[in-house]
């Protein structure tokens, strides 16, 4: 019972720390100072970890570093927009959890302990695989479409084929540009 409020609590962090940030295109200016302010949000985190003791401390401090770790994938995923930065992001996500979870284990002792440590274990590989599956689907789609496209470039170039002098060029032309061919 002790184990699944450990891992409701870590997924309730990484809920938190999945709210996005906005969504609109930045300046390396704007990035900057996104990532100056993850640093000094850190700092302070890190400092009020210091008022605690013991594995609470420990929690606190791995909190703060995956609360970081994932502002600054998130930030870099929004000024990017790209599909390496979202793994990345879904990847930091997951190791904060985990990081998070291994800690709340160490309160435990003996066979406890090391059940914890499977489960935590366990969520992590879950969470990653999760991560690289949607990876994949994204590239099978991307695939897929190009696909797609190709497909239905080759057929628009054969329909052309039936035509004559200008209309054939004229039709050859119209294919390359709904197909963004040159």
């Amino acid at each position: 019972m002790i184990n699944s409020m450990h891992i409701k609590s870590a997924l309730a962090l990484a809920a938190l720390l999945a709210l996005p940030l906005a969504q609109a295109a930045m300046s390396k200016a704007e990035l900057k100072a996104g990532m100056d302010r993850i640093g000094e949000d850190y700092k302070a985190d890190k400092t009020a970890c210091e008022q605690q003791s013991g594995n609470a401390r420990d929690i606190c401090v791995e909190s703060a570093k995956g609360k970081e770790k994932v502002a600054k994938a998130e930030l870099t995923h929004n000024y990017s927009n790209s599909q390496a930065d979202w793994n990345k992001l879904q990847v930091a996500k997951a190791d904060a959890v985990y990081e998070v979870a291994k800690e709340k284990c160490d309160d435990k002792a003996g066979d406890a302990k090391d059940l914890c440590n499977k489960e935590a274990k366990t969520t992590h590989v879950k969470a990653l695989a999760d991560a690289k599956l949607s990876k994949r689907v994204t590239e099978a789609r991307d695939d897929a479409a190009s696909d797609k496209r190709t497909a239905n470039y080759k057929l628009a170039i054969e329909k052309c084929e039936s035509l004559a002098g200008d209309a054939k060029a004229s039709c050859t032309a119209a294919a390359k540009a709904d197909m963004g061919k040159n």
